[in-house]
């Protein structure tokens, strides 16, 4: 009896402290009436210098590969 009086009891405390909160309302817009506009003005992220920075590593990485094997003899 102790123990279904206090499986209820912690029950019924987790269902009233760990209900979920509601979701916020939408952030207003230029077409439902508010004054914001399109965030970023742009449809994606810039990825230039990245690539740039990517293939200089990438060709760096490979040639210090390529020079291990084929000058120093390393085997990685």
């Amino acid at each position: 009896m102790k123990k279904l009086l206090l499986i209820i009891i912690m029950l019924t405390i987790s269902g009233t402290v760990l209900r979920a909160q509601a979701p916020p309302s939408p952030p207003a817009t230029g077409n439902n009436g508010g004054t914001n506009g399109v965030v970023g003005g742009s449809n994606g992220a810039p990825i230039g210098n990245g690539t740039f920075i990517l293939l200089a590593l990438a060709s760096a990485y490979a040639g210090r590969k390529v020079y291990g094997v084929n000058v120093a003899g390393e085997n990685e």
